[in-house]
């Protein structure tokens, strides 16, 4: 066995019930000169916190992709920043679907420190073709969203 082999895999956060949960650790990097994370940063925290929901939820975005059936792409983006996170806080990236149309999607996400909420933002997402056009998610996305918006836990 190697050792990559004997090392734990990166997070993946997980389901409760119907919303997502994403840990995330304050590194140096994500700091300012003032010692706080950078207000970009929260956004890649997001970022990394919805692409993780997608996959645990059996969202292959990855695959589609790559046979060029179309992306999503963000078309609106709503946040409010209420207090900073420090070096190595551990923080929680809290995901949860708000909407969902036949091609977009809204999902709702907060940073927080305990139970502290440190950040919010709403995110929508449209499916796109490769040449950038808007079209449907495929069906079997907007039935796992649907489902989510709805409460349904998908791994009881």
């Amino acid at each position: 066995m190697s050792v990559s082999e004997m090392m734990p895999a990166p997070a993946t956060g997980r389901f409760i019930a119907a919303v997502h949960h994403f840990p995330v650790r304050v590194y140096f990097e994500d700091t300012d000169l003032s010692g706080l994370v950078y207000h970009a940063n929260y956004l890649r925290y997001m970022e990394r916190a919805r692409s993780d929901m997608l996959r645990v939820a059996g969202i292959d975005q990855r695959a589609n992709h790559e046979r060029g059936a179309g992306v999503y792409a963000v078309t609106d983006l709503q946040i409010k920043y209420r207090r900073p996170a420090r070096l190595d806080d551990d923080l929680m990236v809290v995901s949860k679907v708000a909407a969902v149309s036949a091609a977009t999607c809204t999902i709702h996400q907060s940073v927080r420190c305990g139970a502290e909420e440190l950040t919010n933002a709403s995110i929508s997402v449209a499916w796109l073709t490769p040449q950038g056009r808007p079209q449907r998610q495929p069906k079997a996305w907007t039935d796992i969203f649907t489902r989510l918006l709805q409460g349904e836990d998908l791994h009881p």
